[in-house]
C-alpha cells in the first residue's frame, strides 16, 4: 500500500484527486495522510468526500477514515464499473474539479460511461465549465480520448445548482502530445456572461477585457449572454488560438467586485501567457500530465508557469506510474516538460 503525504507541495485537494484517480486506474490501494493540513479548516471537506464517495462508487472500493473532517484516508478500489452516474455535491463545491478526480477511472475502463454532476459550474478556485469544455477536453480529443460535455444550469457561489453532463467513449489509445511552437496567428474568442444580474453588467465586463485587448495586433470577439442559474453571478472566459495551441483564461464576478474589474482580470490573464510564447497555459498543464504519464509515448510541451500544483501533481503521478519526467524552469516562470511513460 502506497504511504502518501498529504501535506506535500501545495498540500490541497489535488494530492488527493490524483490519488483516488490513478488508484483506480493502476488498481493500487493507498493511505493518505496529513490531508490538506495547512488549510485554515484541514482535513476532508464536503466537495472532497464526493470525490471520495463517487469513486468508491465507480470502482467499489474499500475506505476508512472517508468522513467529514477526516486527516487521514485508506482507499482500496476493486474493479472500475462503467456505466451511467449522478452525483451531487450538495454545495456550491466545483462540479469541474469533481470531474477531473472521477474522469481517469472511466477513461481507463475503456467502455462508454455517463456522467451527471451537480454543484459549482463557475466558483472560486477551481476550473470554470467553459474552461474544461473549451480548452481541457479538446486537447483530450487530441491525443486521443473522445469525450463530450454540455451544461444544463450555471452554478455560482454560494447557491451552487449547476449540472453538467458527460459521455466517455471507448479510446483506441492515447498519444503523447508535442507542443513547443504555438504556430501562426493567434485569435481570441471570449463570453461574457451574467446570471439574474442586469445585461449591463455583461456588456461592462465585455468592454474591460477588449480593452486589454486592443492594444495586440491579435483578432479578438468577446460575446455577452445571461444565462441560466439559481444564484446570481457574473464571469468572463477567453479562450486564445494559434495554428498548433489553445489556451483559456477566466474571471469571476462576486459581491463587491466591479464589473470592469471581472474584465480586466480575465484580460490580463491572457496577456501573461501572451508575453510567454509558451504553448499550454499554467492551469492546463498540471491538468494533463497525468494522462501523458499513461500515454503510449513520449510527451514534451512548453507552459507558461511552472506551477506548485504542476510539481505537485507530478510528485503524486510518480508515486503510482513508473512514468519519468523532467522540468526545465523555475517554479513561477515558464518552463518544459517532458514525459517518459
Amino acid at each position: 500500500m502506497l504511504e502518501i503525504n498529504g501535506s506535500y507541495g501545495e498540500g490541497g485537494g489535488q494530492i488527493l484527486r490524483t490519488a483516488l484517480s490513478l488508484s483506480c486506474v493502476v488498481k493500487i490501494p493507498f493511505r493518505l495522510y496529513n490531508i490538506r493540513k495547512g488549510r485554515m479548516k484541514p482535513g476532508l471537506m464536503p466537495q472532497h468526500l464526493t470525490c471520495v464517495h463517487a469513486l468508491t462508487r465507480i470502482s467499489g472500493a474499500t475506505v476508512q477514515g472517508g468522513s467529514l473532517g477526516s486527516t487521514e484516508l485508506v482507499f482500496e478500489p476493486k474493479e472500475t464499473m462503467p456505466g451511467d452516474y449522478f452525483f451531487d455535491i450538495g454545495t456550491a463545491g466545483s462540479t469541474t474539479l469533481l470531474l477531473q478526480s472521477i474522469l481517469p477511472a472511466l477513461v481507463f475502463a475503456n467502455a462508454f460511461s455517463s456522467l451527471t454532476l451537480k454543484g459549482g459550474t463557475h466558483v472560486p478556485f477551481s476550473p470554470p465549465y467553459h474552461f474544461i469544455s473549451e480548452v481541457f477536453i479538446p486537447m483530450l480529443r487530441g491525443i486521443g480520448i473522445p469525450i463530450d460535455i454540455t451544461i444544463g444550469r450555471y452554478g455560482f457561489y454560494p447557491k451552487g445548482g449547476g449540472d453538467i453532463s458527460v459521455r466517455i467513449y471507448p479510446h483506441k489509445g492515447i498519444k503523447g502530445l508535442t507542443l513547443t511552437n504555438r504556430g501562426e496567428g493567434m485569435s481570441v474568442a471570449g463570453i461574457s456572461a451574467v446570471a439574474n444580474l442586469p445585461a449591463s453588467i455583461a456588456d461592462r465586463q465585455k468592454a474591460a477585457a477588449e480593452a486589454v485587448l486592443r492594444p495586440l495586433p491579435i483578432q479578438h470577439e468577446i460575446k455577452t449572454a445571461e444565462v441560466p442559474s439559481f444564484g446570481q453571478g457574473t464571469f468572463v472566459f477567453l479562450k486564445a488560438e494559434t495554428q498548433h495551441c489553445i489556451a483559456g483564461f477566466s474571471a469571476l464576478g462576486g459581491r463587491g467586485k466591479r464589473a470592469e474589474a471581472v474584465g480586466e482580470e480575465a484580460g490580463r490573464a491572457f496577456l501573461s501567457y501572451h508575453a510567454t510564447k509558451a504553448c499550454i497555459d499554467q492551469h492546463l498543464a498540471d491538468q494533463l500530465v497525468l494522462y501523458l504519464c499513461l500515454a503510449e509515448g513520449a510527451s514534451v510541451f512548453t507552459t507558461s508557469g511552472v506551477t506548485n500544483h504542476l510539481l505537485t501533481n507530478l510528485r503524486v503521478i510518480g508515486q503510482f506510474l513508473k512514468a519519468r519526467y523532467s522540468v526545465d524552469g523555475d517554479k513561477g516562470k515558464p518552463g518544459k516538460i517532458m514525459i517518459f511513460p
